[in-house]
């Protein structure tokens, strides 16, 4: 039932897709254009601006939520671990419209004053940080999207941590090693299932929508800056659907749509095959064992 709906919704979203395709091709893939009015429309900004975005929330956020899982199941007591891990899971019952106004009344005024021309006055021979503080661009996304995907990240890693033997964590400290070292051996067996966790929190950074509409500043342009605005696939097709009258534009949207729904799904893949090579050895050795 699951494949035969999937499969219903990509063969709707073609059809809907289909006067785009036949009107541009593939170079509705690489082309800057969108003009409504002239009916020429290209994706590229918006799949530069989701992959960007994501990344920088990627960045911010592994780290993080990785450090953070470690300590809430390895280092700290128990029971303060379970309570620590309750507080860092509210953050994902916030709804994403929240984030989007605190981006917007509580983040971008400090970017914009304190952040952001910090960056410019020492590091502003980098691409990276050119331009004007604006506040609302790709930074703010990015550092958005960090915050919601940390509880994700957090809460699988830490459960993945716990479900690992404790015969690794004795026989290590057995073997002469330090406690740093044992929680390293616990780590590197549960590898794949952070890894997993990682790829998870980075598929809701790819199809965030609100959060990142109200705080990337919604520009068509592609731009090396993290300060300046941009736009995502999921941004584009809330700021413009309901305004699509003409059906190129409709079906352009629909694209996009489709493109990133095919993305999610390149790297859900990616992470799969990941996983399986990543964890492949040992299970074929416990396997023998």
């Amino acid at each position: 039932l699951f494949f035969v709906l999937a499969g219903l919704v990509v063969l709707e979203m073609w059809r809907g897709a289909a006067p785009a395709v036949q009107a541009f091709g593939w170079n509705f893939l690489v082309s800057t254009d969108w003009d409504p009015v002239a009916e020429k429309f290209g994706a590229l900004p918006y799949i530069f601006g989701t992959l960007v975005s994501s990344a920088i929330a990627l960045m911010l956020a592994v780290p993080l939520g990785i450090g953070t899982a470690i300590a809430l199941a390895e280092i700290l007591p128990l029971r303060i671990g379970t309570a620590l891990s309750f507080l860092v899971e509210l953050l994902a019952s916030i709804p994403s419209i929240v984030f989007g106004l605190w981006g917007v009344f509580v983040l971008a005024p400090w970017l914009r004053t304190v952040i952001e021309p910090w960056l410019i006055a020492k590091f502003g021979f980098l691409p990276l940080f050119q331009g004007f503080p604006f506040g609302l661009g790709m930074l703010n996304a990015g550092l958005v999207l960090a915050i919601m995907i940390v509880p994700t990240i957090v809460s699988l890693s830490r459960e993945i941590l716990l479900s690992t033997p404790g015969m690794l964590r004795e026989a290590a400290l057995g073997l002469g090693a330090t406690r740093a070292e044992a929680i390293a051996v616990a780590v590197d067996a549960a590898r794949p299932g952070v890894l997993g966790a990682v790829i998870l929190a980075l598929g809701r950074a790819l199809g965030e929508t609100m959060a990142v509409t109200m705080v990337i500043g919604n520009s068509n342009r592609i731009s090396l800056s993290l300060l300046a605005p941009g736009a995502t696939m999921a941004s584009v097709i809330a700021n413009e659907f309901t305004e699509a009258t003409g059906r190129l534009h409709l079906s352009a949207l629909i694209e996009i749509a489709l493109i990133l729904f095919a993305l999610t799904l390149v790297v859900n893949a990616m992470a799969r095959v990941l996983v399986m090579w990543t964890f492949g050895g040992r299970r074929d050795v416990a396997r023998a064992a």
